[in-house]
């Protein structure tokens, strides 16, 4: 199994793609598509696009990259067998072809210099390596929420961005479409400035203590793990369904931060939007011991004051001046007259996804650009943080570390299998 010839993406449609898993790509046939029309640019002006991760959450982002005339499919990659075949034979199905390449090493997807850009839907333990892997390769990175399994894991994506200069969006397509219902009355001052948000979602991941079974013949299971602990194969420690109260990857601290970071992405990142706090981190987290019957529930406090409370007891209570999505989130305002602001919206047309091609074109930093993504994952890790301690923190943004407690230090990074490392 061989990377792909070294091409230019303007010369890659009078190439040889060739594949891993045993599929070798046939000689690209020039078609009047591929030369373009009056809907499609020719193939020389279209972003060159493969996937990591191709299932569940991957396959959707796969068909939304794979529906935009301005985007050429070429590469799948995932270590299940039927994820990368049905992948493949979805990009086969568009074009007409049997040209797309399937890979099991997302390595070798990487070291194609024909493709200008990536999405990465693997499980969360993955998500910084990949990323950065695919900065160094000169590849711009789509990357599903929640971008960050640990604190670490943020300056280093960030890093990787700006120095090899990548368009590196996050994935969470709510924060914009599902909470604009309070987003924009925020923004307009309707209820002055924000003084404090309250989250309802459930909490951190837990251990798996799953029994081993014999890994079937269609899963990688070695590369599947990759950086995490080693740990016997069982169905249900690498099922990718959405619960997290067991039987899935997000249910499992190796892999993922659970609820608080999956479900809490979203609502973490709808609430930091709207009361316009992205370009901050929390300076602290405040623990709230059970009294009284009620369970124990944790704070963060930003440098402006405004505070986040996760899961408070009697949180959507009517406090007016307020806004609430659903029973989800809830804002509380001073209801000072405030100046109407601008919402950032995406750029280009189709939603997160266009946004991220739009920028890829352009080299404008995305709506969700990693920074920002990064900056917002930082609330539910640090909550997460305080649960596991069950005492309250201090974080200094500028060391990303914690004042004078080494113990809570230990959390900011997970040990990873070599030859895994960032």
């Amino acid at each position: 199994m061989t990377p792909a010839a070294q091409t230019s993406r303007r010369d890659f449609l009078g190439k040889t793609a060739a594949a891993a898993g045993g599929i070798v790509a046939a000689p690209y046939v020039i078609t009047s598509k591929a030369l373009g029309d009056g809907l499609t640019p020719p193939a020389s002006d279209r972003i060159v696009m493969g996937g990591i991760g191709i299932g569940n959450m991957g396959a959707g982002d796969q068909n939304a990259f794979l529906g935009r005339p301005d985007v050429q499919y070429v590469a799948v990659c995932d270590v299940r067998r039927k994820w990368r075949d049905d992948a493949k034979n979805r990009v086969d199905g568009k074009y007409g072809t049997k040209d797309c390449a399937a890979y099991v090493d997302f390595r070798e997807l990487l070291a194609r210099d024909d493709i200008d850009a990536v999405h990465i839907a693997t499980p969360d333990h993955w998500h910084a390596i990949m990323t950065i892997a695919a900065c160094r390769t000169g590849k711009d990175v789509y990357l599903q929420k929640p971008e960050t399994l640990v604190l670490r894991d943020g300056p280093a994506m960030i890093a990787a961005a700006r120095r090899y200069g990548r368009v590196v969006s996050g994935g969470s397509q709510r924060v914009m479409e599902d909470y604009r219902g309070v987003v924009d009355p925020i923004w307009a001052g309707e209820i002055g400035n924000v003084k404090s948000i309250d989250i309802a979602v459930d909490g951190p991941s837990m251990s798996c203590y799953l029994p081993g079974q014999p890994a079937p013949d269609d899963i990688d299971w070695n590369l599947w793990l990759g950086p995490a602990p080693w740990q016997p194969y069982h169905p249900g420690r690498c099922d990718g369904n959405f619960g997290t109260k067991g039987n899935s990857w997000r249910s499992y601290f190796d892999f993922s931060g659970g609820s608080l970071t999956d479900w809490g992405a979203h609502h973490c990142g709808g609430a930091i939007f709207a009361a316009d706090l992205r370009e901050m981190q929390p300076e602290k987290a405040t623990w709230h011991p059970a009294e009284s019957g009620k369970p124990a529930w944790v704070s963060v406090t930003y440098p402006n004051g405004v505070e986040i409370h996760h899961n408070r007891p009697g949180q959507f209570q009517t406090v007016p001046p307020s806004l609430a999505h659903g029973n989800s989130i809830k804002f509380v305002g001073d209801g000072a007259a405030r100046a109407r602001k601008p919402v950032p919206s995406y750029r280009g047309q189709g939603g997160i996804y266009g946004d991220f091609i739009e920028c890829v074109k352009t080299r404008e930093r995305p709506f969700r650009d990693i920074e920002l993504a990064v900056n917002t994952m930082t609330a539910p890790h640090l909550i997460g943080i305080a649960y596991r301690l069950e005492r309250s923190l201090q974080w200094d943004r500028q060391a990303q570390k914690f004042l004078k407690d080494p113990e809570a230090d230990r959390f900011c990074d997970r040990a990873r299998r070599e030859p895994w490392i960032l």
